[in-house]
């Protein structure tokens, strides 16, 4: 683990005080230090506790057979850019009137302006019998580093019996993902003679399988080329792990199915510390930083912001989603500090890729209401389950995501 006595970047703050201080070490908050030094800010620090950095959207990959998990890893420091500050200590409350942060160990520190990236915490608990379950036998998922990888391993030795795979009710971190190793493993499964013999579920909140019908098309296609039962406007309730079923809700009633392995995607919502402080809109369940979504800026503190899946904006929840928020806070952040108004506005793009086979890709890139915003609009193949798209999510993309979007290039 990095201390400040073996990297400079690292400090304990005691009293500190900086000009900027960006909360979240994961992909929005390196990337968003990293274009405000580029905008010209300086005095940056950023709160990170854990000492690697994760590449999530490989996850699923890992959990699918077709990506290492050492690819997706790299210590923190090596990302944190020259000249930030980077303060290894967790946020516990932040008090928007004295502007300050408080930390863990105790120390607080000061800011002028405020960058809250922390991502959502994942409620284990609220899930009867998950808790206790998951990352034992039968039940896992491939929303912990450590555990898609053991989810590959399970999926890959799997040759017969019953899988459930689930996706959470209300907002998660890129929800779709949770589909992804599925249909990798029924490629897999179909390639090998087995699939016949292997009965798989998908358990999804919405009344179809991605809540936009051009999506929802190319995505049934691989539904029924895999023999998948889709459960629509069902959500898990509890597991039973000594009896081996999931219990799944759905506007028919309550079923109870008993399975050979489940993979779970959990409900989610924002750090319990982001409501406790009062960043939160009033009456929101969910505990989101009550931000414009348009310029990022907090309703109320004029001094905080707010990127990524723990900001109240009206995208969907995604990595994708950041690369557009960090330009437009950037650009948002340096002029409220020359003395201006925030004029850059994010249009609320989401996008997620949707590998649908061992080798191909849906590339889903859409608007707060649904509405398609393709990056490259005539280029009508990118819709469709392509090759290129998977080559692109695969192999481009962690590319870009460490050399150039991490370092505020891109």
């Amino acid at each position: 683990m990095a201390t400040a006595a073996s990297d400079p970047r690292a400090t304990r703050s005691h009293t500190a005080h900086h000009r900027v201080v960006v909360v979240g070490g994961g992909n929005g908050g390196v990337s968003a230090a990293a274009r405000l030094q580029r905008q010209g800010v300086d005095d940056i620090a950023l709160i990170e506790p854990k000492d690697t950095h994760e590449y999530q959207p490989l996850f699923s990959h890992v959990a699918g057979g077709t990506a290492r998990i050492s690819e997706t890893v790299r210590p923190q420091r090596s990302v944190i850019p020259d000249g930030v500050r980077w303060i290894q200590d967790a946020v516990i409350s932040v008090d928007p009137h004295r502007s300050t942060v408080r930390l863990a160990s105790g120390d607080e520190v000061g800011y002028d302006h405020l960058v809250l990236s922390p991502g959502m915490q994942k409620d284990w608990a609220s899930v009867p019998g998950l808790a206790e379950s998951i990352g034992t036998g039968d039940v896992t998922t491939h929303y912990e580093g450590d555990l898609a990888a053991r989810t590959s391993l399970r999926l890959r030795d799997l040759r017969r019996g019953t899988v459930v795979f689930t996706q959470p009710a209300g907002p998660a971190s890129c929800a779709g993902a949770s589909q992804k190793p599925m249909y990798q493993a029924c490629d897999y499964w179909q390639r090998i003679g087995v699939l016949d013999d292997i009965r798989v579920i998908l358990v999804v909140p919405e009344k179809t399988v991605f809540g936009i019908p051009a999506f929802d098309r190319e995505i049934q296609r691989a539904i029924d080329r895999y023999g998948i039962e889709l459960r629509t406007e069902s959500a898990l309730i509890e597991v039973d792990a000594a009896a081996s079923e999931v219990v799944i809700a759905s506007p028919t009633g309550i079923e109870r199915i008993r399975f050979d392995l489940v993979n779970v995607v959990p409900p989610q919502s924002a750090p319990d510390w982001i409501r406790e402080s009062g960043l939160a809109a009033e009456g929101d369940a969910d505990g989101f930083v009550d931000v414009d979504p348009a310029t990022l800026r907090h309703t109320r503190f004029a001094g905080i912001w707010a990127i990524g899946d723990a900001a109240a904006t009206t995208n969907s929840k995604s990595g994708g989603a950041l690369r557009k928020q960090t330009m437009v806070l950037a650009k948002n952040l340096s002029a409220a500090l020359a003395g201006d108004e925030p004029r850059a506005r994010y249009d609320g793009y989401g996008v997620c890729p949707m590998t649908v086979s061992r080798s191909s890709v849906v590339w889903a890139e859409f608007g707060p209401s649904g509405e398609l915003m393709p990056t490259i609009p005539f280029f009508r193949r990118m819709y469709r389950e392509s090759a290129l798209s998977w080559f692109f999510d695969r192999r481009v993309l962690p590319w870009v995501y460490w050399n150039l979007i991490l370092t505020g290039r891109a």
